[in-house]
């Protein structure tokens, strides 16, 4: 195997490793997906200001995320059907971020449940909460969140209807994959893949299967989903999840400037400016082409992060020029974790790291707080 030098070459890896059905669930976005290239054609254009001979001996890239350490600014977002990119995926990914020092959020539809997680790693992670028109399933799913020790609730406001993403569609998406022709003849051509799959009992939607009445096998629980995102989603709801919380509440798929300040005022720790990786609105501007706008809206009220476009260690810091306190990133790490698993999740944030520690040192910074919009060209 070639050495790993850039995300990319673990894309590469990934794309040979994992079968198709869910190479097209991580890659694709919404429609005709041009925000899902806009994300990364914004990040692009953004110029960086070189500085020489600045004394940037003793740099660090540690920080605080919702006033924890974090060894950098980067979390790793809720993506659902982890642990079908690779075996236990969302147990491995977990580990993997804690170990490294950043903070790791599990999905409402993960394969690994919450439970799961909460015993694999024995320390506090993050849960992400879709809201469902069953309230008292929501109800308990918070105090099952609280249970697992987690620290934080990330409420996802951007998924109250579906986007349309095409290769879903056509592939026809379930977990497990259906036994059919295509999707029989693809897995064999992934055999690493399926014998990891063969030794793991976690296949289905760990969070929902058995915590839901009268959903009983995978077919159920399809229909069940589809017709469950809350397209009445509203302010109130927000403020019921948080009383019912109690503690971190952050709100992503922020892309207005007013949403933002509104989040504030019903008492967000932090928001994330985000569309969701280019896979709901199709048509939307690039999170980076808003957030400082969003910034400035916000001010210092809370913490403002920022995810989708988010491959490089020099993105991260871009971000962080523009006024984000931290980034999430989702296919980053996922191309880690189906390469190479645990071990693939790691070496992501290791590039990531390095990448961002390399570019503070080029552009003449030491520490994350020196970090605005001066390391930019032209401002």
């Amino acid at each position: 195997m070639p050495p790993i030098t850039c995300i990319e070459d673990l894309r590469r890896l990934y794309l040979k490793r994992v079968p198709r059905m869910f190479v097209d669930y991580c890659e694709s976005g919404s429609w005709t997906e041009a925000t899902l290239r806009r994300n990364l054609a914004d990040f692009a254009r953004i110029q960086l200001h070189q500085r020489v001979a600045m004394g940037i001996e003793g740099g660090s890239t540690a920080t605080q995320m919702l006033g924890h350490e974090v060894a950098m600014p980067v979390a790793l977002a809720p993506v659902g059907l982890l642990g079908m990119q690779h075996a236990d995926g969302e147990l491995l990914a977990a580990r993997a971020a804690l170990d490294f020092g950043v903070p790791f959020t599990l999905s409402t539809m993960s394969v690994g449940s919450l439970e799961d997680v909460a015993a694999f790693v024995q320390r506090p992670f993050w849960f992400q909460l879709y809201v469902m028109r069953d309230h008292a399933f929501i109800g308990r799913l918070i105090d099952r969140a609280r249970d697992a020790g987690c620290s934080a609730l990330v409420l996802t406001l951007d998924l109250q209807v579906m986007g349309q993403r095409h290769p879903d569609i056509r592939n026809g998406l379930s977990t497990p994959p259906k036994p059919t022709l295509r999707n029989l003849w693809n897995l064999a051509m992934h055999p690493r893949w399926c014998l990891g799959m063969a030794r793991t009992r976690r296949r289905g939607f760990g969070n929902i299967a058995g915590h839901v009445k009268g959903v009983s096998d995978m077919s159920s629980l399809s229909a069940w989903t589809a017709e469950q995102f809350d397209r009445g989603l509203d302010w109130d709801d927000v403020e019921w999840i948080k009383e019912r919380w109690g503690g971190k509440l952050v709100l992503k798929g922020i892309l207005d400037p007013g949403d933002a300040r509104r989040a504030v005022d019903y008492g967000a720790d932090a928001i994330v400016v985000s569309n969701h990786g280019g896979r709901q609105l199709d048509g939307a501007p690039s999170s980076i082409g808003v957030l400082s706008e969003i910034v400035a809206r916000v001010g210092g009220d809370c913490e403002v992060w920022l995810d989708s476009g988010v491959r490089s260690g020099q993105d991260v810091f871009k971000a962080l020029a523009l006024g984000a306190r931290g980034v999430m990133i989702g296919r980053a790490y996922v191309y880690g974790l189906g390469a190479l698993g645990e071990a693939g999740v790691t070496t992501a944030l290791e590039l990531i790291r390095r990448e961002l520690d390399l570019t503070m040192a080029l552009c003449g910074v030491r520490s994350i707080a020196d970090i605005d919009q001066r390391v930019l060209h032209g401002q």
